[in-house]
Formats: C-alpha cells, structure tokens, sequence
C-alpha cells in the first residue's frame, strides 16, 4: 500500500468516531416545574420517572429532566415557567401550578404542556374539552372540587357540633372561588353553615385559625392547594394543638398526623403524566391525548389523631377506609 493511501485510510478512520457522534440524535430534555418541592414531593417524582422509565425514557441515559421548583412561592411560578421556555425542553409537566395558569398557556403555545391539576382545565379556561383538549396542553386532573362535598359529608359524620364548618383556601388559586360554593351548597343540605378562611402564605395559617376557634367552627376543610401541600405537617400540627377536626384532600396528610383524607391519588397523577410524556417524546400530539379522570378514590383514617380528639371512628367508615393508620 502506498504511504499516502495509508494515511488516507488511516485519516479517515479517525474520523468516523465524530461522524458517529454528529449522527447521533439529541437528548430531549423535559422540564418539570412544580409549585412545590423537592422535600414534599420525592415521592411523587420517583412516580414520574418510574413512569418515563417504563415508557422507554431513562433520566442520564437518553432524556434530561430539568427541575424548577416554586419552593411555595407560587409567584416565582411564571418566570420559571419563561426560563423552561427559554431552555427549549421537549416538553413541560407542570404540576401545583393552577395559581397561575394563564402562564403555562403562553408555554403551552410553543411547547407541549402535560398539567397535573386539581381544577376543571374546561372550567379554566386552558382547554376546550377533556376529551378533545386541541391546542398543546394535555394532562390529568383530579377536579377537586367534586369532593369537597363528599369530604364535607364524611367530616360531618364525626363532629360533636355541626352547626358551622370552615374550610381553609388559597383566594389566590382559580380553582378556590367555585369550589367554596360548592362546599357551601351541600352545607345548606347538611344545615350547616360554611366559614370561609384565606391563607395566601403559611403566616396567615395561624389568623385563620384564630377566626375558626373565634367563630366556634365544629370542624375544617383543608382544600387542595400547594401552598397547603408544602406546609402539611404546619397544618397537621395546628390542628392538633387546637383540637379541630379536620379533613384533607390527600393521604401524605394522614400520613403526617392528620385526622382523615379523602381524595386521588396523587403519585397515580403523576404516575400518568409521565406515561403521557413519554407518549408525547414518541411523537403523540397532545392533542390526542384526552386529559384523564381519576376513577378510585382513597379514604385514609388516622386512628391515632381520632383518639387524641375523643373521636369515635364509626366501625362502617372504618371498614371503607382503604388505609387506617393506627
């Protein structure tokens, strides 16, 4: 072999590692932005990558998952929401971000959007359907509103007074002026009367339940917001000093202390959102993809906290629950 054909050869062979390399697809990134955090929620994100794992997608391997965290500070929402955008993900999963969901629809016009929301996304604004939602968003909802009259029902079921209830909201999410009314008219089927008490932050939680203990409430309803969801056991904790009975719209509260919970399950939420982005990284618009419904619901009972409160946890309502912490 001539030496100038050798080197040639040899040339040409050292460049097929960067050939390989220049044809070899990008890593889609995702980007996951929650108004909580990491501490309250590292459970339901090994549920989201468990879920992407099984659609194919292994984190470090070949997909990228970029976290912004609201840390409870729900305002910092939009801009992390913009920074997303910025970094040109594949796709977003947004969850406890329904304060500011008029945000996630500007992401949504240029990048796939997957919601894990406690609102009605018809209600607000963000799709045309669940089953046809058109546009970029998709996701799954457990409409939280729904329950609250059921959770009001089996809250009532304990309570020693019932002549009035509170329920504890964030007026700063969409979902908590319609949901209120609702709460208010299965009250009046009840004969009871609805205090409503407003926390933007966690300092407000001590003031409302001043108003509570002032008003002489028999009993609270803490709604689904991520406010609440970052400061649960705070929550957890005031109730008990103060002896309240209380009911919650997830299990980690129950889990934490609190007296009972009623609601989906938020680690099958996001257990689904990420086979949904996993489907849409495939090519699947989300368009196509029907924002789904929960279709079991979970009642958890703290037998512990029922005692503590001199409650008695009626044998049918034990025998219903699907957990009971003892």
């Amino acid at each position: 072999m001539r030496r100038r054909e050798f080197i040639t050869l040899i040339g040409g062979a050292a460049a097929w590692p960067l050939v390989a390399r220049a044809q070899q697809p990008a890593v889609p990134v995702v980007g996951f932005l929650s108004g909580r955090s990491l501490t309250s929620d590292a459970h339901l994100v090994a549920a989201f990558r468990q879920a992407l794992n099984d659609s194919g997608f292994v984190e470090g391997q070949n997909v990228t998952i970029e976290f912004r965290w609201a840390e409870g500070l729900l305002n910092r929402l939009p801009k992390l929401a913009a920074d997303l955008v910025q970094r040109k993900v594949a796709v977003i999963f947004a969850g406890a971000a329904d304060v500011h969901v008029g945000a996630l629809q500007v992401a949504a016009a240029t990048i796939p959007l997957v919601l894990a929301t406690g609102g009605d996304p018809v209600a607000l604004g963000v799709v045309d359907s669940l089953s046809r939602p058109g546009g970029n968003l998709t996701g799954v909802t457990v409409i939280s509103a729904a329950l609250w009259p059921k959770r009001l029902e089996l809250l009532s079921g304990l309570l020693k007074r019932t002549g009035s209830v509170a329920v504890l909201v964030n007026p700063g999410n969409a979902s908590a002026f319609p949901s209120t009314l609702e709460l208010q008219a299965a009250a009046r089927g009840f004969g009871q009367t609805v205090i409503v008490l407003n926390a933007r932050t966690e300092n407000d939680f001590g003031p409302a339940f001043e108003t509570l203990l002032g008003q002489r409430a028999g009993g609270l309803v803490v709604s689904d917001d991520a406010l609440f969801q970052n400061w649960r056991e705070a929550l957890v904790t005031l109730a008990a000093r103060h002896g309240v009975p209380t009911i919650y719209g997830r299990r980690e509260y129950a889990e934490a202390g609190g007296l009972i919970s009623y609601g989906a399950s938020t680690t099958d939420q996001y257990r689904q959102s990420g086979i949904y982005v996993g489907r849409i990284l495939k090519g699947t618009k989300p368009a196509d993809l029907p924002i789904l419904q929960p279709t079991k619901f979970e009642l958890v009972i703290n037998l512990s906290t029922a005692r503590a409160l001199g409650l008695e946890i009626p044998p049918t309502l034990l025998a219903r629950a699907d957990e009971v912490i003892e």
